[in-house]
């Protein structure tokens, strides 16, 4: 439900399942250097606060996990408190093949907020090329409040189910004064639950920590990968710490410079593209379970969900039908990769039958939801991060009022993504500080990759990100699904080895 913006990253579970002049100035000079200047000598940084050395300095002790090696990392819940309470965060490595290519390690996010780099390691390194595997300890870690990391937690199954349920389209005054009083009902048991770290969980902080991360380790730069919401992240360090940025690789970027309403506009737009690729696909199809006309098709496909909200199907799941909210999330999780088109065709046949096991079954991968409930927090932490990433507010007339142009933009999922800057105007925890622009200047190249296609960050955000950054490098990939790394398309994929193997960039603009 985009009340909760879609930011995740790679939803593997299915996998297995479905067996300016200045600016144009300044890239071009970072362009013709492939390595940062100013790089410090060691792997803390000259320029590290003495408060915060016993972080950068701590001994890391990795031990041995089936294949792989893990370590816990301390770091302080507020920066600006150092002395204060600690959080742990959780790492995984699978160590560089060839010891003699080794260049350091290359840490690894797959967005959400709230998804687990600890996870996303095994996931990264069967798809990553052999080449890269060889040259890098392979690193994923967990953001401050996620996972395995020391976790917000805020709710319990049954509070976290009736929020998912909260009623995604609003259609009076009752019903949207329900829907903001689930945001602020999650968010004060957050502030009672979680503490101070409920406040701490921004993505400035989660850069902060990053550095923290490549000083443990030993290198003087950072080399990173992130898709999706860890393209924020990765702008975010670069802007941050600019000199001890590596190379960087965001892959399905988001436009910093939007605020929730834009980015829930973007999205509309984004699962709107990628549901007519399915549409015009499946009505191609003999068994096709919305018909042969696109436009019917997808007349029909609104007609089940607002259905949904009136009459939610029962499921073999007892005590759990499929609501309207269930229902959005079990379609767009299969629009991340056209791989799941075939599995959203057979829940929606089934649906169109009067069951919502199938669509059930894909909303619960998408939220974690498990049989005896929910397998993480990313729920919580995603609303938690967003919310303090940006504290903007909407009326509840403003989004009634909005209601129109999303419409327009998306006619299947426009009334959700309207009201979804609500929940932040809910929020009552506000962050410690504000989020930086993003410029990185003195950075050197960072390769962004845009998907035309893409659902959960349009292809627009990906050029945005590109040209915001002083040396952003524009790698495009004409295609469907979520993310361009991995998805088939060579010429990303050698684009994004060679760069983070040899340092040296793509071309800007080179469209695969």
């Amino acid at each position: 439900m985009p009340r909760r913006r879609i930011l995740a990253g790679v939803v593997a579970a299915l996998v297995l399942v479905a067996a300016c002049g200045s600016a144009k100035e300044a890239r071009d000079a970072a362009l013709s250097s492939p390595t940062p200047s100013g790089t410090p000598t060691s792997a803390t940084g000259d320029d590290v606060d003495p408060a915060l050395a016993a972080f950068y300095d701590q001994d890391v002790k990795w031990s041995d996990c089936g294949r792989y090696e893990c370590a816990s990392v301390e770091v302080p819940v507020d920066y600006a408190d150092p002395d204060g309470e600690r959080l742990a965060l959780k790492l995984r490595r699978l160590p560089a093949g060839d010891p003699q290519a080794r260049k350091g390690s290359l840490f690894i996010n797959p967005g959400g907020p709230g998804g687990s780099g600890v996870d996303y390691v095994a996931q990264f390194t069967a798809v990553a090329g052999q080449d890269l595997l060889d040259a890098y300890d392979t690193v994923g870690f967990d953001p401050r409040g996620v996972g395995a990391s020391t976790p917000l937690e805020c709710a319990t199954t049954a509070q976290l189910d009736e929020y998912v349920n909260t009623d995604p389209t609003p259609d009076d005054a009752t019903e949207e004064q329900a829907y903001f009083d689930a945001a602020l009902t999650l968010g004060e048991r957050c502030e009672t639950e979680a503490g101070e770290l409920a406040g701490h969980v921004s993505t400035v902080e989660v850069a902060k920590d990053l550095d923290v991360l490549r000083a443990v380790v030993g290198d003087p730069t950072l080399s990173y990968f992130g898709a999706s919401y860890g393209t924020m992240i990765g702008a975010t360090y670069a802007q941050l710490f600019p000199k001890r940025a590596g190379r960087l690789v965001l892959d399905g970027a988001i436009d910093p410079s939007l605020d929730s309403e834009g980015l829930n506009q973007g999205q509309a737009e984004g699962f709107q593209t990628a549901l007519k690729a399915y549409l015009e696909a499946c009505v191609k199809q003999d068994d096709c379970p919305l018909g042969t006309d696109v436009d019917a098709a997808q007349q029909r496909l609104s007609d089940f969900l607002e259905g949904l909200d009136r009459d939610p199907l029962p499921t073999s799941s007892e005590g759990r039908p499929l609501t309207e909210a269930l229902g959005f999330y079990g379609i767009a999780v299969t629009l991340y990769n056209a791989d799941y088109w075939e599995l959203l065709t057979r829940a929606l046949r089934q649906g169109l039958r009067g069951n919502g096991t199938q669509l059930l079954f894909l909303a619960d991968t998408y939220l974690s939801r498990g049989e005896r409930g929910y397998k993480d927090n990313s729920v919580v932490a995603l609303v938690a991060v967003n919310c303090l990433d940006d504290p903007s507010t909407i009326s509840l007339d403003q989004a009634r009022e909005s209601v129109p142009d999303f419409e327009e933009v998306s006619p299947v999922f426009g009334v959700s993504f309207a009201w979804s800057p609500v929940t932040c105007t809910a929020w009552p925890i506000k962050p410690a500080q504000e989020a930086p622009e993003i410029r990185a200047e003195g950075a050197p190249p960072i390769v962004v990759v845009g998907t035309t296609r893409d659902p959960a960050t349009p292809y627009r955000w990906s050029e945005a990100m590109a040209d915001q950054l002083a040396s952003g490098v524009l790698v495009t990939r004409d295609g469907d699904g979520h993310t361009g790394y991995a998805m088939g398309n060579e010429c990303v994929d050698d684009a994004i080895d060679d760069f983070l193997v040899t340092g040296s960039p793509p071309r800007d603009g080179l469209t695969c």
